[in-house]
């Protein structure tokens, strides 16, 4: 992992960190990974923290404190809501969608909370959950800080940082690593270890990768979660592709994807996901065609993101959209097969471990070139193995896709997971497609820049970019676009 010296050095240190596929593709709720489903995940450890040191019948009162990035686009991104879902007991992979509102309204109706659904407390959100706008922590943008008063003990609290993805550390263990470390037979922190373990095996990624994955879970049980983790990324394109209406938040934005799909299938009429396929395949074709469609699904995706609906980090939620558009891309338009899924999502996982240990997949850190520039790398590297590319080639197309996404800035306006973050997705989908095609065509041997030049530059960057940049909607486009949102 890269630890805090990091800040002040701008050295990025990489430390042993195993990252299975299921940790950098976790099934969650829009409509952020770091700001939505990394404080619901820091309000599970909370509560586990009070079972270990008192009863939930002693506890008083609790309330959230939430600095930097969490304090600044919050409120657009869920960051309240979700600290609520999480003191309640809710699980962000099992609960039901559906419900969120209805929660949400009667807490702050009753001012009541049901803390882990077994005991009720006094909870105004309005007043528990406090928005620091002008501390941030030295360790992170993204913290927050749980305070519980208990009956005759002294307070419990805990701070947690939330540093993309859905990972969260606690305030103790920061400087530690923050997945236990397990001794793999293919060990990987940067692109080159990745090429020499080819190199001295024989084994393209996906293979190297898969392996790995045998420490953590046997063989029947990886392709069973990974074609679970497809099930639940083909859901958010079906819905997202068939769901109209206005974006909740404020700013009036009008979903795209389903008329999109309406068009291009000219009212052509089917029943249920496998005859949607089938009635995309025989409606049309060409290039346009085909990039209509890529578009459509990544707006889809990061449409049912912005809802609230449940998606897949890949390797964060506002950036859950490329990979899903470039899988169902390939998967529709070049006949792809069941071991496909599963090759690509290994070989696109372990390049997002590569940049999350020698750079950051936080927008907080890093700007929009650590979500949507790292998802095109990831998408970039598993399109080329299933497209028959060699792991040079791989390693190429994901440098690409991250070296023409440098120095993107993460802007949300109204920092809402929106604008432009939805467009973006459909962007970081079409460079993958672009840096796999040239990196098919290309000699890698000839390349004057590695995938390792390329993350080094992009943490450089991030460490040279001003903080406006940083998802604090401070700068760009969220302060140019005029806009007036409530403050519920």
């Amino acid at each position: 992992m890269l630890v805090s010296d990091k800040q002040n050095t701008g050295k990025p240190v990489v430390k042993e960190e195993r990252i299975s596929v299921f940790d950098i593709f976790k099934i969650g709720v829009g409509p952020s990974s770091s700001h939505t489903l990394g404080p619901w995940r820091a309000a599970q450890m909370f509560l586990k923290l009070l079972e270990s040191v008192s009863s939930y019948e002693q506890v008083i009162s609790v309330k959230v404190y939430l600095f930097g990035s969490l304090a600044k686009t919050g409120k657009g991104h869920g960051t309240d809501l979700a600290v609520q879902l999480g003191l309640c007991g809710y699980d962000p992979v099992t609960m039901d969608t559906k419900q969120i509102d209805n929660i949400k309204s009667g807490i702050l109706e009753s001012n009541k909370l049901l803390l882990n659904n077994q005991k009720e407390i006094d909870f105004n959100p309005r007043s528990c959950i406090l928005f620091q706008m002008q501390e941030s922590l030295p360790f992170h943008p993204n913290a927050l800080t749980f305070v519980a008063e208990l009956v005759g003990n002294a307070p419990v609290s805990e701070t947690y940082y939330s540093v993309g993805g859905g990972f969260v550390i606690r305030e103790e263990s920061k400087e530690e690593i923050s997945i236990p470390c397990v001794k793999l037979p293919f060990p990987v922190d940067r692109a080159s270890d990745l090429l020499e373990w080819h190199r001295k095996t024989g084994m393209v990624i996906s293979d190297i990768i898969f392996e790995n994955e045998k420490i953590w879970r046997n063989e029947a049980q990886i392709r069973h979660d990974l074609l679970n983790i497809w099930e639940v990324m083909k859901e958010s394109i079906f819905q997202g592709c068939h769901n109209e209406g206005i974006l909740a938040g404020g700013l009036q934005v009008k979903r795209r994807a389903a008329a999109l799909n309406q068009k291009l299938l000219n009212g052509r009429a089917y029943d249920g996901y496998e005859e949607w396929i089938i009635a995309i395949r025989s409606s049309g074709n060409g290039f346009k065609y085909t990039l209509d469609w890529l578009s459509c699904f990544a707006l889809a995706v990061n449409e049912e993101n912005a809802s609230f609906s449940r998606v897949v980090t890949a390797p964060t939620n506002g950036a859950a959209g490329v990979i899903p558009a470039v899988l169902q891309y390939y998967l529709l338009f070049c006949n792809g097969t069941e071991n496909d899924i599963i090759k690509f999502l290994l070989t696109a996982s372990e390049v997002g471990c590569i940049f999350k240990k020698g750079a950051t997949i936080s927008a907080a850190m890093g700007g929009c070139q650590a979500e949507i520039g790292v998802s095109s790398a990831m998408a970039a590297a598993g399109l080329t193995e299933v497209s028959g590319g060699t792991v040079e080639q791989c390693m190429m197309a994901a440098e690409i896709a991250m070296e023409h996404h440098l120095g993107m800035t993460c802007d949300p306006v109204g920092g809402l997971v929106q604008i432009p973050c939805i467009e973006r997705n459909t962007m970081g989908a079409i460079k993958a497609i672009t840096a796999s095609q040239l990196a098919m065509q290309s000699n890698p041997e000839n390349a004057k820049v590695s995938l390792d030049n390329v993350v080094k530059t992009m943490w450089e960057t991030a460490l040279d970019m001003n903080f406006r940049y940083k998802e604090t909607s401070e700068g760009g486009l969220a302060v140019n676009i005029p806009i007036s949102l409530s403050e519920c």
